[in-house]
């Protein structure tokens, strides 16, 4: 057990003092509200500010995230300071334990109302895979790949929350074999494990925002799997880029890891050649050092680790503000599918069975080239923390059912 509060927590939870991570949650007859999760515990922040704890009700009586997340990040730091020192000074024990809810007694949902999604292309290893399969006579990654963080956004309306039940997608595709395309259920449904960060401060139209102010924009730190349609997105994107076969849902998970809890997480990114253009350049090493595990039906399928991502959050958020795009509290930015050099590295099916043409073996026996009715997938995350300590994103996860009449 930990020594650090007076909060029972096991150390292997990573919901430690370390972490404090930020999500909405909701008990039976009562309305969402704002809690941190520290151990086993939920702590009630709308109740601990009217109990005069902490302060400001007004950020934290609500069913998101988004009036704490534009509050800045001198709110942001004086809170978690707060935070800590309650649940660090026994003298305070008495006061809060009766806002301490265990966590199984909620029902956790979508942290804050997501504004605008972006989604990103940023792992070499998942771009080049991918080259590989659909472009082998050329370069694996196109001339643009190195120069900038390759991009394009998403449906805000379809970022759900973890647990909710993600129905297969219909619409139109084609096969090689085809003559002409065919419409029905997507029969290629993949997942996509990849790290998405939340902006909190919003920016004024027609200024970028520099990668050096990255903690002064953005919030905290989401889990994400940004499901996807391969056959659906094959025909589609011709020549323009995902629509249907990625718009028809996106999980993100419960928790916001706020990014002082990362601070120790942060690692060196892959060396960037060419030299990126001065407005991508990142003095500081936004690296983070994040060891990610999916599972399909219980079954590890792979262990992706986020510190090979070749673009850094930091150079996401400059670039897609560069051209003057003004940001938004809320506005959510996925990594993209996070893959390394290894087969059980490798963060989506696409993947894991090359197109289809090896089948994924699970430890049960079972095999998969992509995800059929009933499959539940599960991602999660662990990071170093302070003094030793262990960060958990928790889990985003979601169930395939079938698809509508």
């Amino acid at each position: 057990m930990t020594t650090d509060s007076w909060v029972e927590v096991n150390e292997d939870s990573g919901f430690g003092i370390e972490n404090l991570p930020y999500g909405v949650f909701s008990r039976p007859g009562e309305l969402p509200r704002i809690g941190v999760a520290i151990g086993e515990y939920v702590l009630d922040l709308a109740e601990l500010s009217a109990a005069g704890l902490v302060e400001d009700r007004r950020y934290f009586a609500s069913g998101s995230l988004n009036a704490f997340m534009v509050a800045g990040r001198a709110a942001w730091d004086a809170n978690r300071a707060r935070l800590v020192e309650l649940l660090t000074d026994e003298s305070y024990r008495a006061n809060v334990r009766p806002h301490l809810i265990p966590v199984a007694e909620v029902e956790l949902l979508r942290p804050f109302e997501v504004a605008d999604y972006v989604d990103f292309f940023s792992s070499e290893h998942h771009a080049a895979n991918a080259g590989r399969m659909f472009r082998p006579q050329s370069d694996p990654l196109t001339p643009n790949w190195k120069h900038l963080p390759v991009a394009y956004h998403g449906r805000s309306g379809t970022v759900y929350r973890s647990g909710s039940p993600i129905i297969r997608p219909m619409g139109q595709r084609r096969t090689p074999d085809d003559p002409q395309p065919s419409y029905g259920p997507s029969l290629r449904l993949d997942f996509e494990a990849e790290v998405g960060f939340v902006a909190g401060v919003p920016s004024v139209a027609g200024h970028r925002v520099p990668a050096e102010a990255f903690r002064d924009h953005v919030f905290g730190f989401v889990l994400v799997n940004d499901w996807s349609a391969r056959d659906l997105q094959a025909w589609e994107s011709q020549p323009l880029g995902p629509f249907l076969g990625k718009s028809f849902a996106t999980s993100i998970s419960p928790w916001v890891v706020p990014v002082a809890a990362l601070e120790a997480a942060r690692v060196s990114p892959p060396v960037q050649d060419p030299v990126p253009l001065p407005y991508l350049r990142c003095e500081e090493p936004w690296g983070l050092d994040l060891h990610l595990e999916i599972l399909i039906n219980g079954q590890v399928a792979a262990r992706p680790r986020f510190a090979s991502m070749y673009w850094t959050p930091p150079q996401q958020l400059a670039h897609a503000t560069v051209n003057g795009a003004a940001l938004r509290t809320g506005d959510l930015f996925a990594s993209g599918t996070v893959s390394g050099p290894e087969r059980d590295q490798r963060g989506c099916m696409l993947e894991l069975s090359w197109n289809g043409q090896e089948p994924l073996e699970l430890d049960d026996g079972t095999k998969r080239t992509f995800l059929e009715d009933g499959d539940t997938v599960t991602i999660r995350a662990q990071a170093p923390g302070s003094a030793g300590s262990r960060i958990t994103f928790g889990k985003v996860t979601g169930t395939i059912h079938p698809a509508l009449p």
